[in-house]
């Protein structure tokens, strides 16, 4: 159900069909506006955090900062009065992250370093979603998160066979290497076992003993078969669900709920793709 004015002709539904459409070419240019100011929101963070930059421009990124927050508050507060049912919007999704991206300024008064949670603002970014039109890949999206939903049974118990490699090479290789040789402790050496069986090799701890290093080479080679796993346990739930479902999604609206046959929405009455 859309959370539009009821009343026509008014400057709310006009300022809605501005700020919540992105049909229009008023609406499409106020996202795009939006999202510049989002990213130069974050690119202000980002460089206060670099102390040879803060330090010869300590008002400039005060006043930037401020500069964002108002318009970001000033944005809220007008979502805020335009909406037909304002608790709706205010515990949406997209009213909840509006709302803690203006917060960390005003905590900032009294908490220092609080201003750095604005980075929450980088996931209003998702509203290019709108702008470029994206959402007609949600049907694409939907088959994803059915299959991860399929396959959360055998991903499962592949983790539970995964933690128990790494606890027993762990546990054999600080039998094998001992403290001497950096495998201080049985978590030392599961952390060493994770590390390398994801074949990361941060090389903070490493096997010094010809038995040490052939049982490392095992885990080396067992985590490239592992790895491999999970992506064939995805692709064969998405191949399965890709012969049992058509899914369309409303390059409008981006209702997913349609018959096989449909060939409009039925939620906005626009044609599917």
């Amino acid at each position: 159900m859309t959370n539009r004015p009821l009343e026509e002709n008014t400057w709310r539904t006009r300022w809605y069909d501005i700020i919540f459409e992105a049909d229009t070419k008023a609406g499409k240019n106020f996202d795009l506006i939006l999202l510049v100011a989002i990213l130069g929101s974050l690119l202000t963070i980002m460089l206060e955090s670099v102390p040879s930059i803060s330090a010869n421009n300590p008002g400039l990124f005060n006043f930037l900062e401020w500069f964002f927050t108002i318009i970001f508050t000033a944005e809220y507060l007008v979502r805020l009065a335009i909406v037909q049912t304002k608790i709706k919007y205010s515990l949406s999704f997209y009213g909840l992250i509006d709302l803690l991206s203006v917060i960390p300024t005003y905590l900032g008064i009294f908490l220092g370093g609080a201003q750095y949670f604005m980075v929450i603002r980088s996931f209003r970014l998702i509203r290019v979603f709108r702008v470029l039109k994206m959402v007609r890949f949600l049907g694409e999206a939907k088959v994803l998160s059915s299959a991860l939903k399929g396959s959360r049974i055998k991903i499962t118990i592949f983790l539970v066979v995964v933690i128990c490699v790494v606890f027993i090479m762990g546990t054999l290789m600080y039998v094998v290497e001992g403290p001497e040789h950096g495998f201080t402790s049985i978590p030392i050496s599961i952390y060493w076992a994770i590390v390398t069986l994801t074949t990361v090799g941060y090389g903070d701890v490493s096997p010094e003993t010809p038995l040490g290093q052939i049982i490392a080479s095992i885990i080396m080679i067992m985590g490239y078969a592992i790895i491999a796993v999970p992506t064939g346990i995805v692709t064969a739930e998405m191949s399965k669900n890709n012969k049992s479902n058509n899914i369309k999604a409303c390059p409008k609206c981006g209702n997913t709920h349609h018959l096989t046959e449909a060939e409009y929405c039925h939620n906005c009455g626009d044609k599917l793709e």
